[in-house]
């Protein structure tokens, strides 16, 4: 049976693994639409696209699809998916004029507001209420990688501009965090966020450790975290301990950076992986650690997004704010 013509949006969400589509009525998710598409059996997004409207019978006004990687013109770059991403190709495959691109924490960023209730959990209570929805937000994504997106609540409307911070260097804060910096720089090169900061950058400090003591030892990010949780691996501990609070020093240089009053929101698997155990890994103390500022770092709320379906939600959110745009165009991005 077809879908009504004309109705419903199409959304995406492109992994390096899968990529998930949705439809959205306005601004709202159609989650029992949500479906998961496994990127090694199709050829491009065009093709998976094509499936996912064939099966739904249905006739999109407009399309948005977050990817995780640099959107340039219009035109997506993802390092670990060879597929051609860009906004003629979505029109196309949607049949659509109105189609657009958004870097994956943008999406994040457009969703901040629209997420349901319990979505994000609050790991740092910021001291001075404010009024959220008009303050400066923040998202950081620490998944397979590091970026983050700033949202700004401005009078023409929502302004989540994009970036690739992930890419800028790694701050050192003490001697451990200098030896392990300088290391990496030797093995690797340039040592940026991502590398650290990341589901990698958890597995590179755990190696780097056991170097350290003499006894080199790898192991997947999912085995250090298994031996953290369980007690039964004192260098995942350790592991852990490191990459939360180089994790807190970066997003407290964030904060300063952006000063987020509406709250820093974490996203992505790691940081939901990690967010539980922040309290007693030191966190808030580094996020904090910024001397005679540290009493001005109290006024942020810190919290996690849970929601698995955020970028979903966000690209619909920015479909609707395009479509209400006097210029009809992607000028809120």
């Amino acid at each position: 049976m077809s879908r009504p013509a004309d109705i419903y949006s199409l959304v995406a969400d492109i992994g390096g693994t899968n990529t998930r589509v949705a439809l959205a009525e306005g601004t709202r998710l159609l989650t029992d639409t949500v479906t998961r598409y496994a990127n090694k059996d199709y050829a491009g997004l065009e093709a998976v696209l094509s499936a996912y409207i064939d099966a739904q019978k249905v006739t999109c006004k407009g399309a948005c699809v977050a990817l995780a990687g640099p959107v340039t013109d219009g035109r997506g770059v993802m390092t670990n998916l060879n597929w051609e991403i860009d906004e003629v190709t979505l029109a196309r495959a949607t049949g659509s004029n109105a189609a657009y691109l958004l870097n994956d924490l943008q999406a994040q960023g457009h969703a901040l507001g629209s997420l349901p209730e319990g979505a994000v959990s609050q790991l740092v209570s910021g001291q001075t209420p404010r009024p959220l929805d008009s303050q400066t937000k923040l998202v950081i994504g620490v998944g397979t990688g590091f970026n983050v997106a700033p949202v700004y609540e401005t009078r023409g409307g929502r302004h989540v501009p994009p970036s690739e911070s992930g890419h800028s260097n790694l701050p050192v804060r003490n001697a451990q965090e200098l030896r392990l910096a300088q290391h990496f720089e030797t093995t690797h090169g340039f040592p940026a966020i991502e590398d650290m900061l990341s589901g990698r950058g958890l597995e590179r400090i755990y190696t780097w450790i056991g170097i350290e003591a003499g006894e080199p030892r790898d192991a997947s990010a999912a085995e250090i975290m298994a031996g953290f949780e369980n007690g039964t691996d004192a260098r995942a501990r350790a592991a852990a301990g490191m990459f939360v609070q180089m994790l807190g020093t970066v997003a407290g240089n964030l904060a300063l950076i952006h000063l987020p009053f509406g709250g820093v929101y974490f996203s992505g698997g790691v940081a939901r992986a990690l967010a539980k155990h922040f309290g007693p890994l030191g966190f808030e103390h580094s996020f904090r650690d910024k001397g005679r500022f540290a009493q001005f770092m109290a006024q942020f709320d810190v919290g996690v997004i849970e929601d698995d379906f955020a970028a979903l939600t966000g690209c619909a959110n920015y479909l609707a704010a395009v479509e209400k745009s006097p210029n009809n165009g992607p000028s809120q991005v």
